[in-house]
């Protein structure tokens, strides 16, 4: 039985999934699963991932959620996935551990919530909130220099010194692709003080090509969406200020 994903690519983690599988010629049946929609929380796919959240797989009799332990569970369960993905030696997948496990509390919380309270919420019915989005560019600066000066140091381009990508790189630079919905000012300003994570992504983008550039296509789309209805929100916003502002002829 072919393997099922359940995805949206507009999830970071979803992306890295598909583009996993791609990159290692891994035979699957992509099912969408809309989260603007709220797909997710269908009874029908809680059936598949009880906790709501996209990525999710079948594979046969499995059910499986959680990007990472889906990642190594497809390079561990699938003939052919190059050793680098992660790598059979012991002390080097304690380090991609390592990697995941602080990839979670920082980076993700980081990037995650503030493209959300920046830009994503109101598309989710939720509302924008300035001071969350304020501590979460602080967590990801510091989580930007932290990938800097200790993970990628070493003599490779990659994460822990690697001459090639690891699932970690594939998905902490996932992670770090969200940031192409904000504006050029708001990702000049995170992004631009980082130039070894600049290079980092660039690399781990050549690597994977072109199937990298087919799963973020999304991005370009979302993003050209939520400016015409920023737009049409401010305008709005600007006639209904007008009215106010006009006496009433009452």
């Amino acid at each position: 039985m072919k393997l099922k994903v359940y995805a949206d690519r507009l999830s970071q983690p979803s992306r890295a999934v598909i583009i996993f599988c791609k990159v290692n010629g891994i035979d699957f049946e992509e099912i969408k699963v809309e989260l603007f929609k709220r797909q997710q929380l269908s009874a029908e796919f809680k059936e598949i991932n009880p906790m709501g959240k996209v990525p999710a797989i079948v594979d046969g009799r499995l059910n499986l959620f959680e990007s990472h332990a889906i990642l190594i569970y497809l390079a561990c369960a699938f003939p052919g996935v190059a050793d680098h993905w992660y790598p059979a030696d012991v002390s080097r997948r304690a380090k991609i551990h390592s990697v995941l496990d602080w990839h979670h509390s920082n980076l993700r919380q980081g990037a995650a919530s503030f493209v959300l309270n920046t830009l994503l919420a109101p598309a989710l019915g939720l509302s924008l909130n300035p001071q969350a989005a304020a501590e979460a560019e602080k967590l990801l600066s510091k989580s930007l220099s932290k990938i800097e000066s200790i993970w990628l140091k070493g003599n490779g381009r990659f994460l822990l010194g690697g001459f090639q990508p690891s699932i970690a790189d594939l998905s902490l630079v996932c992670e770090i692709m969200q940031l192409e919905l904000l504006s050029e000012e708001d990702r000049s300003r995170i992004l631009g003080p980082h130039k070894k994570v600049q290079q980092w992504i660039q690399d781990t983008r050549n690597a994977t090509r072109p199937h990298f550039d087919e799963a973020h296509n999304i991005l370009h789309k979302v993003k050209t969406k939520l400016a015409v209805q920023l737009s049409v929100r401010a305008n709005s916003e600007m006639e209904f200020s007008i009215k106010r502002a006009l006496p009433s002829k009452m």
